[in-house]
């Protein structure tokens, strides 16, 4: 498991563990640089592993994005080429490589199906992190086709649930807006003000929906998988399959952590892509749906946000 002190990561081990998998070889940061190609081999090279799960990646929202740009691309290619490349080397079949939907063009058609990446222009907000996630579609695709291995991909929606990072300025927009409403309620604030219109419209799901999904594409053989998938079109899109406006989700965080103050958007910060809904029925053929709806996702998020809030800041 690579990455699994991250969102994804840490509801991975949640779900393995509770399906039995004791054999989980986890790493910290401090243990294991996943930047560090030459460390990243020997100890691939030096452990009996059967599965890898690559959850690991620098993440970040909108400002975070648009700021660190070379740090986005550069890191994420290098974690994901030492892990991927690596793995091959170590002579390990099987891996699952976590991507991110943003890989897909900005005005993709709605919903949107695998086929369309590498149709059009990218997000200009997130192109660094976007890029470097479909190199590393191309680079599992390329170690399959090359050599027979077993490295398939996923593309999950916009994510949330506990662990996630909840910072003011570098948060995606459920967490900072989760963030953003229960301290308003706290100082009794007249007016919270949104970045952008409210208009674009997201697809969300939660954390531990997605641990579930990637369990099950890992595992499905590799004939049903094939019948679904291209050896140049291979990755899955993991969503829940509807979309709500911003300015919606941020009226239902107001609702669930109890705000009852004003709601302003300020229409000067970008709004992003202007809806970014995934055709989800690849994997809805192997038997996966989610099993939480937005609102039970985000009572619990903030329950445990408010029970966590000293490490989750």
């Amino acid at each position: 498991m690579a990455g699994h002190n991250g969102l994804v990561g840490r509801s991975l081990v949640r779900r393995l563990r509770t399906l039995g998998h004791d054999n989980l070889l986890l790493r910290s940061r401090s243990e294991l640089n996943l930047s560090d190609q030459a460390a990243v081999q020997a100890f691939l090279s030096s452990h009996p592993i059967s599965q890898i799960y690559v959850a690991a990646a620098k993440v970040g929202g909108i400002l975070a994005n648009s700021t660190l740009p070379a740090d986005f691309i550069h890191e994420n290619l290098l974690i994901q080429s030492n892990l991927i490349a690596g793995a091959h080397a170590a002579g390990i079949q099987q891996l699952l490589f976590l991507g991110s939907s943003c890989i897909y063009p900005k005005l993709a058609a709605q919903p949107i199906v695998e086929e369309a990446l590498l149709t059009g222009p990218l997000e200009p907000t997130n192109e660094p992190y976007a890029i470097a996630k479909i190199a590393g579609i191309k680079l599992c695709e390329g170690f399959a086709r090359q050599y027979g291995r077993d490295y398939r991909t996923v593309m999950p929606t916009n994510l949330y649930g506990p662990h996630d990072n909840f910072h003011p300025s570098g948060s995606h927009v459920l967490p900072a807006l989760i963030r953003r409403f229960v301290e308003a309620v706290e100082q009794n604030a007249p007016v919270v003000t949104v970045w952008g219109s409210g208009t674009p419209r997201r697809e969300f799901l939660h954390v531990d929906d997605l641990a579930a999904a990637c369990v099950t594409v890992m595992n499905v053989g590799a004939e049903r998988l094939g019948s679904i998938t291209t050896e140049t079109c291979s990755h899955v899109n993991i969503g829940c399959g509807e979309d709500h406006t911003i300015a919606d989700v941020a009226h239902l965080v107001a609702r669930l952590t109890g705000y009852r103050g004003a709601i302003e958007f300020d229409t000067s910060k970008p709004d992003g892509t202007p809806r970014k809904l995934l055709d989800c029925s690849k994997v809805f053929s192997l038997d996966w749906k989610p099993a939480l709806s937005l609102e039970q996702g985000l009572r619990q998020t903030i329950d445990w946000y408010l029970a966590n809030r000293a490490s989750a800041a």
